[in-house]
């Protein structure tokens, strides 16, 4: 979670313009474009296939992975919390963690992996108009570079370096300069993330100074120790793992994740780091992260806060042995594009389970919009209100505040014939109490930790689905108390 320092007085928040798109960034505008047989199937399966392929593909242990030295202390696990997945080794790969002394107790907050020579690498970054002085280093460099040969990413918890001017953005430079003299490589050729508090500079000497430390731990056996290092109110890790054939040839893909506040798409408040053993070229590479970025990270909503700092890097270091591909839309990479969706998708909503103070998790669904943007800003707004989310948290089953939301939302809708469904219930239908309204059984049904809400506005065929948490009290103590 990035969060603002206390500051006397009051200040009036006025919206920061949007940046102009980077060659990163537009890569997403000219997707539909460019890959046909990747869009024609994306439409025809929906994210239907990959909850089904994360459900399939991601092995996890029986318990969670222990969340010692890592978070905020005092906070308690999420009642939703999900396992830590078994992620082996990823061939090119190397990872190691270590403590730069952000946070004043006991904890790892720094992250250091390697990857191989010739490594392929792509990103998504927010959309915020602050931004962040790690989020400006990575575009630039993957502008300048296109994308090839990464070799390092360095990432710190505690600290987001987020308007910190010009003496954040030279902090960055020194460090991925120091990161580039051990790994015999160039500056460009390191990526940064921060996460923490916005508005203090990165003090990178405490980076530098553990580098040759944390560099003598680097293993490829350090998943889950990443996954906590990056954590901030994250009360557990978040790791996603499957594997994919390319051509007869197996690949592995890993990611991990860190987010619990400040959540809300365009791009999911988070950061998300993932790799594989695939051979993809760079350009493939971003238009893939691009594409599923939008039917995954940017389908949750917390609180509906973007960040300055979002960032998703996906890294292909080649070392499978599988044929290197250079198209998207390459037929062989049909599997490797369901299960690489499927990993994003099982992060994202990881996402929304450690939501702060969250006790239910939520599937909200619109159909019947004038298209499909359209159903997702109305399913945005129902999943954003602070009325139906609090209503959620209460286990009332509210579809009062529903149809509220639904109008808001300024979509087109018909009056007469909105639907509003708990799981397989109808609380309302054709712009009336449902007949078979049952209170006792819809009470029931939204005291279940995880359910679904489904709305139909009836006015044409565009659907869309978001996930979100409750509104609790412990998410206003988790906040007011972020700084103390």
């Amino acid at each position: 979670m990035t969060k603002t320092p206390k500051a006397s007085g009051k200040k009036t928040a006025a919206k920061a313009p949007e940046a102009a798109p980077t060659p990163v960034e537009r890569a997403s505008g000219v997707i539909d474009a460019i890959v046909d047989p990747l869009t024609s199937a994306l439409k025809r399966a929906g994210l239907r296939r990959a909850q089904k392929s994360a459900g399939e593909t991601t092995p996890a242990p029986a318990a969670p992975a222990p969340a010692t030295g890592a978070g905020k202390p005092g906070l308690a696990i999420s009642p939703l919390a999900v396992p830590f997945p078994l992620i082996p080794p990823i061939p090119g790969v190397e990872i190691a963690t270590g403590r730069a002394g952000f946070y004043k107790h006991e904890r790892e907050d720094l992250l250091l992996m390697r990857f191989a020579e010739g490594t392929s690498a792509a990103g998504v970054f927010t959309r915020h108009g602050v931004g962040s002085a790690p989020v400006d280093w990575c575009k630039r460099q993957l502008a300048a570079t296109g994308g090839a040969d990464v070799r390092a990413l360095v990432v710190n918890a505690g600290c987001a370096n987020s308007f910190t001017g010009r003496p954040g953005a030279d902090a960055v430079r020194r460090v991925a300069t120091a990161v580039g003299k051990r790994f015999d490589c160039r500056q460009r050729d390191v990526m940064m993330a921060s996460t923490g508090v916005i508005g203090v500079i990165l003090d990178d000497s405490k980076i530098t100074a553990r580098l040759p430390e944390v560099e003598s731990r680097l293993t490829a056996d350090a998943w889950a120790q990443a996954g906590r290092a990056i954590m901030t109110t994250d009360t557990f890790p978040k790791g996603a793992y499957a594997t994919a054939l390319i051509d007869g040839v197996e690949v592995k893909i890993a990611g991990i994740a860190k987010g619990s506040g400040m959540i809300a798409p365009d791009m999911a408040t988070m950061l998300a780091f993932v790799a594989t053993d695939a051979a993809i070229s760079p350009a493939a590479l971003q238009t893939l992260v691009s594409l599923y970025t939008r039917t995954t990270f940017n389908c949750v909503t917390v609180d509906g806060d973007r960040s300055t700092n979002d960032t998703l890097l996906l890294f292909a270091t080649g070392q499978s042995g599988a044929p290197k591909i250079s198209r998207p839309g390459d037929k062989r990479l049909a599997d490797f594009r369901e299960k690489l969706e499927a990993v994003l998708l099982d992060l994202a909503l990881q996402l929304v389970k450690d939501g702060e103070g969250a006790t239910k998790f939520v599937k909200i669904t619109v159909n019947g919009a004038e298209s499909p943007a359209s159903a997702r800003k109305i399913a945005r707004t129902i999943a954003e209100s602070p009325l139906v989310k609090t209503a959620f948290a209460g286990e009332d089953a509210n579809w009062g505040r529903i149809v509220m939301a639904v109008g808001r939302a300024d979509e087109p809708v018909a009056r007469e014939k909105i639907s509003v469904k708990f799981g397989d219930l109808y609380a309302a239908r054709d712009g009336l109490v449902s007949a078979e309204y049952d209170e006792a059984k819809m009470s029931a049904y939204v005291k279940n930790q995880e359910f679904e809400v489904s709305v139909d506005v009836g006015v044409g065929k565009g659907s869309s689905t978001v996930w979100t948490c409750d509104l609790t009290k412990q998410y206003v103590a988790i906040n007011g108390d972020y700084r103390s």
